[in-house]
């Protein structure tokens, strides 16, 4: 189990907000939503948004605002726990963190966790401290992380939370400000599928859960879904899943 003896999201600080602690009681977390320095390697370095950095205890923790507002979520904690202990990530390290939105919501209920003595409150803590340190290690072990990576990353939740809307190339290439052809082939370089496809799999998902779970007609599952169509929602369906929406509702049911 862990201790969090402190946790906050989106803490402001001025320009001349600086961290130096020559010798670290605890261990602590640091996620930038804003550039910042870091003394790394015996000297300090400029690291943009979005990067992470694990301090182990008895470490040196010395970082600062860069220019302007400096602003931060961070965690400052107890473990010894060898998903953390014996983490491959680096100490006194920053690297980019490749989910900047999920990590936020894990924190924030970290946040709601430890400011309330509720019931579970341990195992709740323990259980979204390890949430966060998986995320962790598959941001180290991604590469490619660059400012362009988070606006394709926002773009793929917004259609895989709502598939049923209108979405085209075109809307999507407007939705991060660049041609459809950059579009589609820096979405597939980083996704391993098309925008267009990635569209299709996520109404195709949203129909499945909608024939089985509900009393709905088929041509009201694929207007839900984003067809406007009934025929065509048919077709992709079934290149999809090698069944007709009907077929595989019975299937399912039985």
């Amino acid at each position: 189990m862990a201790l969090i003896h402190y946790v906050e999201c989106n803490t402001s600080h001025a320009g001349n907000f600086v961290i130096d602690v020559p010798v670290g009681s605890h261990w602590l977390l640091v996620i930038t939503k804003t550039p910042a320095e870091f003394w790394v390697h015996g000297g300090l370095k400029l690291y943009p948004a979005h990067n992470v950095i694990l301090y182990r205890p008895q470490q040196k923790v010395y970082y600062r605002a860069s220019a302007g507002q400096f602003v931060n979520d961070w965690i400052r904690f107890e473990s010894d726990e060898p998903y953390i202990t014996e983490s491959p990530l680096p100490f006194g390290v920053p690297f980019a963190l490749s989910d900047p939105d999920y990590c936020q919501k894990l924190l924030e209920l970290m946040v709601s966790e430890h400011n309330f003595n509720r019931n579970c409150k341990e195992s709740s803590i323990d259980y979204l401290l390890r949430t966060l340190f998986n995320k962790l290690w598959e941001s180290y072990f991604q590469d490619n992380i660059t400012p362009q990576y988070y606006k394709l990353l926002k773009l793929r939740t917004a259609i895989q939370s709502n598939p049923g809307d209108y979405w085209t190339v075109s809307k999507m290439a407007d939705f991060l400000l660049i041609s459809p052809g950059y579009l589609q082939n820096i979405y597939k370089k980083t996704f391993g599928i098309s925008c267009m496809d990635d569209v299709i799999s996520s109404r195709i998902r949203m129909a499945k859960e909608y024939l089985i779970h509900n009393a709905q007609s088929i041509a009201d599952v694929a207007s839900r879904c984003g067809y406007q169509n009934v025929e065509h929602f048919c077709r992709q369906f079934k290149q999809m899943t090698g069944h007709t929406p009907r077929n595989f509702q019975k299937q399912a049911k039985r």
